[in-house]
């Protein structure tokens, strides 16, 4: 069922990209007689916002694997033919966004190996620890043929299932020292959320594993590995398993709905609560950090701490950044509402500037479509200005910040975005961004107001300046890259100039931590802290350091424009390939 198109790089070589993209991830469980790829596919379109780059869905049928992933939106990658041989009621899902060198389609997730059972991974986020476990795995004799984290995992899971299979104890089933991870995970209690004690590890049966050694074995991965991510993944003969990172840096919600004409429930597994909804699932909660959700059919979904007997649990640290820019407005992350948080930050944005310039002569407030919407709307009615749509948006062309290229972004600024004149003309403009990364946007943007008519150009950013990179699965390359590292809080009037503004505004660290913690605190959530390490260069894991971050920044730089890297070196695709192509012996 599957098939190959042509290969410009041997199967043998393994191909090393640069930077982690950001993903969005769904799993789901439906009735036995009923077909998962829908829902798998309608779950991938409303995530489409956190990747436009490629998309991939594979599903269980019978004991066999279906998969089909490409380059491009989830509309064009899945068409009539390839989501009928998509066949199964249970399967996962992923969209990527690209980083520079990584739009390779052999990228595209899920992942899958044969043993032990036939097991499919897919995951949003990155690992900060890769290269030490590249080495246990070259050590345990494992291929890896991308540079994808998400293989990295998928061998990682592979490998300790098959410990616990071979050994009917976890004393001595590890042959490699492993690395150390993020917090040392206590022996594994194998009980559910409730308490009650799970069955005890048992010898390969022929069918699949236990919950116990399915347990043992994520205990052992969260131990080894470290980094922001959440993952889903499939075992045949078992069902699915989502996990999270111990610290919760990246987001992972769960939910319910009955089956259709039916007493069962299916249930689904997304990296937002918004794909959740949009389905018409019932949201349960999200997966908690360091935890790990158990899904199979004809059983209660169960929860297991990873972490429960550990010393003291790791600070659990949402990346800021999801509430900031990458989520969807109707997403709850971690029970706060994303949409409130951004409410927030407008208002507090609004106190910023009359603090700072109470005369200020601002006649309107235009957002940058589409996530400023929320927090311009809010800044305009604290102000108490006239609020107003400027551009129009082309629907049609991706998001900007998650382009590969600053070639690219340049280019698509004026595709996306059409002015407004009559919004501009002979106004003082307050142009409202969600954040302001590398400039790049801002000063194309700011450009198309003044050959609108505008007369002052005022920026905005709802969040504080961008001055180190994100680690944990955004693409925010290297820091002489970002906007405002080259400028200090006292330099705010040339980096105005530099982007072409009159004067920029940006939120404060205090206030954008405190528009999501008291939107947390309001709604009952136990957040407390987050992860800003984009805006204070404070990284919540071991491993990240000046010297990490210095050789993150040359391994990106030495990819970028590498055309060879680019290359499709291996594709898997239910459909024939193209006419003429050359077929992989």
């Amino acid at each position: 069922e599957h098939s190959t198109g042509t290969l410009s790089k041997p199967l043998g070589a393994s191909v090393s990209y640069p930077g982690p993209p950001m993903c969005g991830i769904v799993g789901v469980l439906c009735a036995d007689d009923s077909s998962a790829v829908g829902p798998l596919y309608e779950a991938l379109l409303a995530l489409q916002h956190r990747g436009q780059d490629a998309a991939g869905i594979i599903t269980e049928d019978a004991g066999r694997f279906c998969l089909h992933k490409d380059n491009g939106m989830v509309r064009d990658v899945f068409g009539p033919a390839q989501l009928t041989n998509l066949r199964g009621s249970i399967g996962i899902g992923h969209v990527r966004y690209p980083t520079a060198g990584s739009s390779s389609c052999a990228e595209a997730q899920p992942f899958y190996v044969n043993s032990p059972y036939g097991i499919t991974l897919a995951h949003n986020g990155n690992l900060v620890d890769l290269p030490t476990l590249k080495r246990d795995l070259e050590r345990e004799f494992r291929h890896l043929n991308t540079g994808s984290d998400s293989e990295v995992l998928l061998n990682l899971l592979a490998i300790e299932l098959f410990s616990n299979l071979s050994s009917p104890s976890h004393e001595g089933t590890r042959s490699v020292s492993p690395s150390s991870g993020a917090g040392a995970a206590p022996a594994p209690d194998c009980v559910d959320a409730a308490g009650r004690k799970l069955e005890s590890l048992s010898a390969f049966d022929g069918k699949g594993p236990t919950d116990a050694q399915v347990i043992l074995a994520v205990n052992e991965l969260l131990r080894r590995c470290s980094g922001g991510y959440a993952c889903v993944s499939m075992i045949i003969g078992y069902g699915l398993l989502a996990f999270r990172d111990p610290h919760g840096i990246r987001p992972l919600s769960y939910g319910r709905r009955l089956a259709e004409g039916s007493t069962e429930h299916e249930y689904m597994v997304a990296s937002e609560s918004g794909a959740l909804n949009a389905l018409g699932f019932e949201l349960l909660g999200d997966v908690p950090p360091g935890h790990l959700l158990l899904l199979r059919r004809g059983k209660e979904p169960r929860m297991h701490n990873c972490f429960a007997s550990a010393a003291a649990p790791l600070a659990h640290a949402p990346c800021v950044f999801e509430y900031v820019y990458f989520a969807r407005p109707d997403s709850v992350i971690d029970g706060i509402s994303v949409y409130r948080t951004r409410l927030r930050m407008g208002e507090k944005l609004a106190h910023l500037i009359n603090r700072t310039w109470a005369a200020h002569d601002i006649d309107v407030v235009i957002p940058v479509p589409d996530t400023a919407r929320t927090a311009a709307l809010e800044c305009a009615h604290a102000l108490d200005i006239p609020y107003r749509e400027g551009f129009m948006k082309n629907r049609y062309v991706g998001r900007t910040f998650i382009m590969p290229a600053q070639g690219l972004r340049k280019k698509s600024v004026r595709q996306k975005l059409s002015p407004i004149a009559s919004e501009f003309a002979g106004r003082n403009v307050l142009l409202v961004d969600d954040s302001i990364v590398r400039g790049t946007t801002s000063s194309q943007i700011i450009n198309m107001a003044r050959e609108a008519g505008a007369k002052r150009v005022y920026m905005a950013s709802a969040a504080p300046p961008v001055r180190y990179p994100n680690v944990y699965g955004i693409d925010m390359p290297t820091s002489a890259e970002l906007l405002a590292s080259r400028y200090s809080d006292e330099q705010m009037d040339e980096m105005a100039r530099e982007i072409g503004a009159d004067r920029i505004f940006y939120q404060e660290l205090d206030d954008l931590r405190a528009s999501i913690l008291e939107e947390a605190a309001a709604q009952g959530s136990s957040i407390r802290g987050l992860d800003c390490s984009c805006f204070d260069g404070k990284y919540v894991t071991e491993h990240v350091g000046a010297a990490y971050l210095q050789s993150l920044a040359q391994e990106r730089k030495a990819n970028r424009g590498d055309s060879d890297t680019n290359a499709c070196h291996l594709l898997y695709k239910l459909d024939p390939a193209p006419a003429g192509a050359e077929r992989a012996r």
